[in-house]
């Protein structure tokens, strides 16, 4: 092996110099283009989400990357989400508007499979959740925050907007339910001649692409008092 790399060394050596550079300068091109992701928008049929309770078994551990579930959202640390590998490979990281939170596939999902070989696609967003959490609760999230034929981003930017400041935080936390940014309505009513408005909601999710809902508390007029109001769906 030795004397035949000498003899192509030698044959490399009696190349022009420029077509040398022009060899070296497409090899590097080359190698450059396939490394480039594009970002890609997705429409998912249906995106669930689940946590330490209905976790199988119970707990965080998951089927791939580094074993454990978690993730605050960010680029540099997006949340677990789960899939049919064949759906998207583990790594593979997207970007959610409508939780505005980035999220890693590191998981493995029972319906996931099922769907993905029926031609439905499906992803389960790790919500969070630890021993001592409601199950109800964690559920009621959940349920709260599925969604079908949503939009993500596949190997996404990472400058996209991300809940509480550009923060993100774990969706289920607190025995709370946060899926997003801060949002609602308002609302407004009259009685007996008088006028009153209910103050903005506080809870929902919202982007440009998602929905987000908000629950206003009730105002009161001079003899009147406001019914309470609720956010209106993003689109």
């Amino acid at each position: 092996m030795r004397p035949r790399w000498l003899v192509s060394g030698l044959a490399l050596a009696a190349l022009p110099v420029a077509v040398l550079a022009g060899t070296a300068t497409g090899a590097l091109a080359g190698s450059t283009h396939a490394a480039v992701t594009h970002a890609t928008n997705k429409t998912i049929d249906s995106i669930t989400l689940y946590g330490w309770p209905d976790n199988s078994p119970p707990g965080d551990a998951t089927a791939y990357g580094s074993g454990v579930a978690g993730g605050v959202g960010t680029f540099s640390d997006p949340t677990t989400f789960a899939t049919d590998q064949s759906e998207f490979a583990p790594g593979t990281k997207i970007y959610y508007a409508f939780l505005q939170r980035y999220f890693v596939m590191g998981d493995d999902c029972v319906a996931c499979d099922s769907d993905w070989a029926n031609g439905v696609s499906h992803i389960d967003l790790w919500v969070g959740g630890t021993a001592s959490s409601s199950a109800s609760a964690v559920e009621n999230c959940e349920a709260q925050l599925t969604r079908s034929n949503a939009t993500i981003i596949v190997n996404p930017p990472s400058n996209e907007p991300v809940a509480n400041g550009g923060k993100g935080g774990v969706i289920f936390s607190n025995g709370e339910c946060n899926g997003g940014a801060v949002t609602g309505g308002s609302g407004s009513g009259s009685s007996g001649g008088g006028s009153g408005s209910g103050t903005s909601g506080s809870s929902g999710a919202s982007s440009g692409s998602g929905a987000s809902s908000g629950s206003g508390s009730s105002g009161s007029g001079s003899s009147g008092s406001g019914s309470s109001g609720s956010g209106s769906s993003g689109s």
